[in-house]
């Protein structure tokens, strides 16, 4: 399996990104995706899921700002990323299990500027 993730860059605080993660199998296979963050000197946080009947989660810290969608068709993953803040700047990473196997993209990084 493997994730390739996209969309990140450089924005001002308040603006917008939409990152994707392409999967190389239908995203039918996985109980769930994941986008997940590292900021600088973190751990590896969870921000938004969506698991395969659809439902989605989220961080508290993104509820209302961020969205996670999917488009079945051409296995994809969304992160919509709105109202941006310096303190969402990471590394996302797109994560998709199997059972109880973890895949992992190289991820996108977004830098947000004050």
């Amino acid at each position: 399996v493997q994730l390739v993730e996209s969309g990140g860059g450089l924005v001002q605080a308040g603006g917008t990104l939409k990152l994707s993660c392409v999967a190389s199998e239908s995203i039918f296979s996985f109980s769930a995706v994941t986008w997940y963050r590292q900021r600088s000197g973190l751990q590896r946080e969870l921000v938004a899921r969506i698991n395969v009947g659809g439902k989605t989660t989220y961080d508290d810290s993104v509820k209302g700002r961020f969205t996670i969608s999917r488009d079945t068709a051409i296995n994809t993953v969304y992160l919509q990323m709105n109202g941006l803040k310096p303190e969402d700047s990471a590394r996302y990473y797109c994560n998709a299990n199997i059972m109880s196997i973890q895949f992992w993209g190289q991820g996108t990084q977004v830098t947000v500027s004050s």
